[in-house]
This record gives C-alpha cells, sequence and structure tokens, in this order.
C-alpha cells in the first residue's frame, strides 16, 4: 500500500487548519498554553536587529522595516489568535498614548492575507493602527518559528531589540507605557 495518498491527506488537513473562516470564532482569550495567555517581558534576544523585510496593506502601500527612523513596537497578530484580538484595541491607544515617541506597527500573520484583515480593521475602525499584511509569515519565520502569536517585540531608535513579549499583555496599561519608555531611555 502506497503511503503518499495518505501523507497528502494529512499534510492538506494540517495547512487547511492553519487559518479559519472569517466567521469561524477565534480561540478563546484566555486559553491555556504558551503563548495564548499573558506574556511576560523577555530581553534575551535585546541588541538583535530590526530584519530588513518589506510588507504591504491592501492598498498595495508597502512599509519598508529597515527604514523605520525611530523606536517601533512590532506586533505579530492573527485574527483568529483570542488574545491578538484583545490587545489590538489596547495597541490602537497605546499608539495614541506614546505619538511621536514610538511607532506602533501592527503585522498580520493571517495566511487569508486582506480577505480577513480588511473586514477586520473596518468593523473596529481602529484610530492608528494600519493593516499591515505578512500572509506568508516571513516576520514569525523570523522571530517565533513556532508560531507563537501574540509576538510584540520592542526595538529602539538605532533598531535594535529591547525587549519582546510573547502572549498577551495589556499594552495600555499605565506599567506598559512606563516599562517602554524606562526601557527606551536605558542607554
Amino acid at each position: 500500500m502506497s503511503r503518499s495518498p495518505f501523507i497528502f491527506a494529512v499534510s492538506f488537513l494540517l495547512l487547511a487548519g492553519c487559518d479559519r473562516a472569517a466567521d469561524a470564532p477565534a480561540q478563546p482569550a484566555q486559553s491555556a498554553g504558551v503563548g495564548t495567555g499573558v506574556g511576560e517581558v523577555a530581553r534575551q534576544f535585546a541588541g538583535m536587529p530590526l530584519p530588513a523585510m518589506e510588507f504591504t496593506d491592501a492598498e498595495g502601500n508597502s512599509l519598508d522595516l529597515a527604514a523605520q527612523d525611530g523606536p517601533v513596537l512590532i506586533n505579530l497578530w492573527a485574527t483568529w489568535c483570542g488574545p491578538c484580538v484583545v490587545e489590538m484595541p489596547q495597541l490602537d491607544a497605546l499608539a495614541g498614548e506614546l505619538d511621536g515617541e514610538v511607532r506602533v506597527i501592527t503585522v498580520s500573520q493571517d495566511v487569508r492575507g486582506a480577505e480577513v484583515v480588511t473586514p477586520f480593521f473596518a468593523q473596529r475602525a481602529f484610530v492608528r493602527l494600519e493593516p499591515w499584511l505578512d500572509p506568508d509569515a516571513q516576520l514569525s519565520a523570523q522571530f517565533t518559528p513556532e508560531g507563537l502569536l501574540p509576538l510584540t517585540i520592542l526595538f529602539d531608535a538605532q533598531g535594535k531589540e529591547v525587549l519582546r513579549v510573547a502572549g498577551g499583555y495589556e499594552w495600555d496599561s499605565p506599567d506598559a507605557i512606563a516599562m517602554i519608555r524606562q526601557s527606551l531611555a536605558t542607554p
């Protein structure tokens, strides 16, 4: 008996499960497991450079990560990720609080790209966040090969990583805002 059809079928099912239909429920916001609950601040990758990658939005505008001229907070997220969905309004508020100090960049890891991200943004009417797309998960491959989402990474004005948080975090809290400011002020 040939194993090829079996391997193909299993591979297809695994790939089909990488994204969900737009009307399917997101994973629970507080489900157990790494990267799905409350994240912890990690600094073991401090000094790693901001990758030279480009992303687009649904209109074809492009974002060159290497061309950033100040501190950036990059958030990798997906519409099907419960903790990611919870964080998005918080990140929008954080972007307002840190306007002029830190650029908050959210990059969707949804394999269906604009098809699911555009309606997500339209329903929530974010004021400051932009719907950058990474349907090939280049950033996930760079920073979290295991695919943990959400993942948020703070880079200083020189493009060097300062800290990262894997898992949900209360980004609009006074503690988070103070942590970001203090981390960027520390030489």
